[in-house]
């Protein structure tokens, strides 16, 4: 690696204008004074004053906590959501611990403007009323992971949510690898990030927990294990070390091999010096597909091993028992349910199975992660510092790695040997199975893609990639599948705009644009994109790909807006593999035929 290099950019990106750490630390506290933690209509049921002091009788218990994800189009129908969910749960006669709030994005922005920006997934909170019932409305936790810390309404949003009586909040990897939609001052956004943790820290003695939802950062986009759990240890100095507030880790989503999911709860316990208090493991996301009663299987699965790593190593993490409908659309209320109900099940066979089973291969795992990820944070310490940064001050330390960037990170301070194929960074030691999953997609498709009639025209084309948000696995396939093809890639990368995307494409002359998206957001995008375009007086193919869906009024969830993308001009492709042919139709006698390709926002079909 040309340090060198690394040197001069860290010089470049510390000629921002940042306060200092100590004085914004000490504004946090000094707003923490005013704020007093609420009292959740959980916490009187279970006579607790945190969701901490909760985890830590579950651990003391050897009880399974559970969370739910929750988040309609609107506040009132997530309210709805919420009251069905636990009447059925006391019909059934189980408890549902917590509920994560799955907020729309503009969340992230200060209130005075969200309403310029388009609605996505999910509710908005802009009421004291609306804080008040999120603790009030019904006896399960409250948790608030996306869109709160991390952003530029950071601190306005902790505030309401601890006064509501949230004391578990994130999500700090959320910090590094996404942008509030449509915002672009990344500095503002770790100060407002630290001032945060700060309140929390004040708060620490009163049950305050950080959340970190590890592969929802920058480890989503790392190809190693052992650089994710270097990471760990890395956000774990940030938020205890340097803030003073106290870190709880969740993983899951990205993780489907039961080893590595057990593996990732022993070697956070040893992260964490073996006082690890979790915040939640999530449901694996990557394996899921459109075979509902397969889908269910998986949920079986991964249940099972999570709930054996809680019987076995109890940190008080939530597990989440996802309905099977995730991979395709927003879930039922009654479909969150079931699979609450579901998971109590598979709880009665963990509970038989764990005394017979031999969990040295997760413990084995385990302490590669931690010998490993040690080393690549002693590496990103060092080299940070060598580079010019203050690395007692979270004010330098956080905007540095998030103006660094997940590969150049894991280039830089990884442990495995540098490669000199296409893909470039190391070679993974241990590789994530994301990373393995969209190795066998660029293998299953390969053939589409690398054979003479696809080189002969695909050579020299000019393709854009993007992502609407943080998810780029489905980008990275595409760039590596085209390339194969000889085409020409300009790779934009997460979090694009329409602006952005305009703007690039008017220097650098696509022939075609190839987005992907995730969820809620599709159509006011393409809309904003057209305009973009339109205004930059370029008349380009653009395909989307991914969940094709928006949320409109008066739905509870969000809906398919194919139709509609047709309609403006575009090109629906929502998985890889038969809109490819189409393209290659279409190209058959000119090269300049609008092209229309297909390709997934998610794995095949279930990841991104």
């Amino acid at each position: 690696m040309d340090f060198s290099l690394f040197h001069r950019r860290v010089r470049s990106i510390l000629e921002a204008e940042l306060p200092s750490g100590a004085s914004i630390v000490k504004e946090g506290r000094s707003i923490s004074g005013s704020v007093e933690i609420g009292r959740t209509a959980f916490m009187d049921k279970m006579g607790v004053s945190s969701e901490l002091e909760y985890k830590r009788k579950c651990i003391e218990n050897a009880q399974i906590m559970y969370h739910a994800h929750i988040g309609m189009n609107t506040w009132e129908d997530t309210l709805e959501a919420l009251r069905l969910l636990y009447q059925k749960a006391e019909e059934s006669g189980f408890v549902v611990d917590r509920a994560g709030i799955c907020l729309d994005r503009r969340m992230a922005l200060p209130e005075n403007q969200r309403d310029r920006i388009p609605a996505e997934t999910g509710p908005e909170l802009n009421a004291d009323s609306q804080w008040h019932q999120l603790g009030q409305a019904v006896p399960i936790q409250p948790h608030m992971g996306d869109f709160m810390i991390g952003f530029p309404a950071s601190v306005e949003n902790t505030v309401h949510a601890l006064q509501a009586g949230v004391t578990t909040i994130g999500n700090l990897s959320q910090l590094f690898a996404h942008e509030a939609p449509m915002w672009t001052d990344k500095a503002s956004t770790v100060v407002e990030t630290v001032k945060a943790i700060s309140i929390m820290a004040a708060m620490k003695n009163k049950g305050t927990l950080v959340h970190s939802y590890l592969e929802d950062g920058f480890p989503a986009l790392f190809q190693d294990c052992t650089t994710v759990a270097g990471w760990a240890f890395l956000e774990k100095y940030l938020v205890e070390e340097l803030l003073d507030a106290k870190l709880a880790h969740c993983i899951g989503g990205l993780t489907s091999d039961p080893i590595k999911r057990v593996g990732w709860i022993f070697a956070l316990h040893e992260i964490h010096e073996h006082d690890c208090v979790g915040s939640m493991i999530y449901g694996d996301t990557i394996s899921f597909g459109a075979d509902l009663d397969k889908n269910r299987g998986l949920v079986a699965e991964y249940l099972l091993w999570d709930i054996m790593a809680q019987l076995e190593c109890p940190i008080g993490t939530a597990l989440l028992p996802l309905p099977v409908s995730e991979a395709l659309r927003i879930p039922s209320a009654d479909e969150i349910a079931e699979a609450q109900s579901f998971g109590r099940r598979i709880e009665d066979a963990a509970r038989r199975l764990h005394p017979h089973i031999d969990f040295n291969p997760a413990h084995d795992l385990s302490a590669q992660l931690c010998s490993a990820g040690k080393s690549v944070f002693d590496n990103a310490i060092e080299g940070l510092k060598e580079a010019g940064v203050d690395i007692r001050d979270p004010v330098q330390m956080l905007y540095v790695l998030k103006m660094l960037g997940a590969a150049d990170f894991e280039a830089l301070f990884g442990v495995g040997k540098l490669r000199e194929d296409s893909l470039g960074g190391r070679q993974p030691v241990l590789p994530t199975d994301v990373f393995e999953m969209s190795q066998r997609v660029i293998r299953d498709y390969g053939h589409l893609f690398d054979n003479p009639r696809s080189r002969q025209l695909l050579k020299g084309r000019r393709f854009m990639l993007a992502s609407t948000d943080v998810h780029a696995y489905a980008i990275m396939i595409l760039h590596e599948l085209l390339s194969r093809a000889g085409a020409e890639i300009t790779n934009l990368g997460a979090e694009i705009t329409p602006d952005q995307i305009a703007r690039a494409a008017e220097s650098c002359d696509p022939e075609a644009v190839l987005i992907s998206t995730h969820n809620g957001m599709a159509l006011e995008y393409a809309r904003r994109l057209k305009a973009e375009l339109a205004g930059h007086d370029l008349d380009v193919p653009v395909a989307l790909g991914g969940i094709l869906n928006q949320k409109v009024e008066h739905a509870a969830l969000p809906v398919d807006v194919t139709a509609d993308l047709k309609e403006l001009g575009f090109h629906p492709s929502p998985k890889l593999g038969g809109g490819f042919h189409k393209l290659l139709e279409r190209n058959a006698g000119s090269k300049r035929e609008e092209p229309e390709t297909g390709y997934g926002g998610k794995l095949d079909p279930a990841g991104e």
